[in-house]
């Protein structure tokens, strides 16, 4: 199981790469997604633009994190844990912040990956798991 986890959060690692783009402007992932334009929290204060350019930033840093993290439990690295739970964190707090304050397709705002963080946390510190080692 262990093996299949460290797959997982390497791929989901790799999906928020897909986010970069969407918020670079390389490519949307769905037609006429705007996120993170509009953002709550920093669209007003930096401009759509530069809010971009932090979502990307932001994002990049989970996505190493998260592939990292995989990496390691592959690895049977005893500090992958602080690295995922930090990844989970942060991924879910630039969902949340750069969400924009509508409660429509929330899809597209980063839902998923917040459910996905959230079970993620759940497993890692609350049930300890996966366990690594002989």
């Amino acid at each position: 199981m262990s093996l299949i986890f460290g797959i997982f959060l390497v791929l989901h690692g790799l999906v928020h790469l897909l986010y970069v783009g969407q918020s670079a402007r390389y490519f949307e992932l769905k037609p006429g997604m705007a996120w993170p334009d509009g953002s709550w929290a920093f669209s007003r204060l930096l401009g759509d633009k530069a809010a971009r350019i932090l979502a990307s930033a932001l994002l990049i840093l989970v996505a190493v994190g998260f592939v990292v993290g995989g990496i390691c439990i592959l690895a049977s690295q005893a500090w992958w844990r602080p690295v995922v739970v930090a990844s989970a964190a942060l991924s879910s707090l630039v969902y949340i912040l750069f969400w924009n304050g509508r409660m429509q397709d929330l899809g597209r705002q980063g839902l998923f990956g917040i459910l996905i963080n959230l079970a993620i946390l759940l497993a890692v510190l609350v049930l300890q798991w996966p366990q690594l080692g002989p």
